[in-house]
């Protein structure tokens, strides 16, 4: 498979597929995160979850990572100039290519090629990285935040960051983790964490997007205690390119109406 992976950007095997972030209170669309996928075409669809960690120890995720980022540009660019959104795009950094002594080079290059503005562009980076394993990690986010660049942690609550780690990231938004969000109704425990992230966040000035949104009760909950925005399977699952182009196109037929977005309340 790793020797696979090394072809499969060059045969065009892989996908960016996008999944909606929506506002929690009125459920209307302000961003969305892209996601890569690899579709073989004898081995069918490979799971991110198998294939990542491949190309992470490979190295191979700089290449796919710079053109999954290069992609997406292109694409919400195009979104842009046919619809007059200013969606927000969300898209991964891994630790290695955080690594990489090129990395804000490589960002600023494919925001010039694109012509995306680097204010609607948010750099996912997940709370597992750490200080130890990218030593310059603060410095690289400074200096993506310099570019105009948001940054979010990712998988908020299950890593090992000190609170200090935190406050010392030049961070927009935490993004709490599913599983936490998935334990609404079920574990009193996991709900205290989602109100106590939701509180802290505010309190330094972060935003907060709660994934893994399946049900109505964790979108009550959500809503209840003050998160920001929303992304989960109840609002729509990643979607190919073409299908999300069709959702876009869906929007902006209800707004040009006069119409509100669809309320589950």
């Amino acid at each position: 498979l790793k020797s696979k992976l090394r072809h499969a950007e060059r045969n065009n095997e892989l996908r960016v597929y996008y999944q909606p972030q929506v506002r929690a209170d009125s459920e209307d669309i302000v961003g969305m995160e892209a996601l890569v996928r690899w579709e073989h075409p004898e081995l069918g669809t490979i799971s991110p979850a198998f294939f990542i960690p491949l190309a992470e120890a490979s190295g191979l995720i700089v290449s796919i990572g710079a053109w999954v980022l290069r992609t997406a540009c292109i694409h919400a660019k195009a979104w842009q100039e046919a619809h007059g959104f200013n969606l927000r795009l969300g898209v991964n950094l891994s630790a290695v290519q955080l690594m990489q002594p090129n990395l804000v080079d490589t960002v600023a290059d494919i925001l010039s090629e694109t012509g995306f503005d680097p204010q609607h562009l948010e750099l996912e980076v997940t709370e597992s990285i750490s200080v130890k394993t990218v030593p310059n990690l603060v410095e690289s986010l400074d200096a993506l935040h310099a570019l105009g660049c948001r940054i979010a942690i990712d998988d908020f609550g299950t890593g090992a960051a000190s609170l200090d780690y935190l406050r010392r990231l030049p961070a927009d938004r935490i993004k709490i983790d599913q599983s936490f969000v998935r334990n609404i109704g079920v574990d009193p425990d996991d709900e205290a964490i989602v109100r106590a992230t939701i509180d802290m966040a505010h309190r330094l000035k972060r935003g907060v997007v709660a994934e893994g949104v399946e049900i109505e009760q964790h979108l009550d909950f959500l809503r209840a205690n003050g998160c920001d925005e929303l992304q989960g399977y109840l609002f729509c699952r990643p979607l190919p390119h073409l299908a999300f182009d069709k959702l876009l196109n869906e929007r902006a037929r209800i707004l040009a109406g006069g119409l509100a977005p669809v309320d589950h309340a």
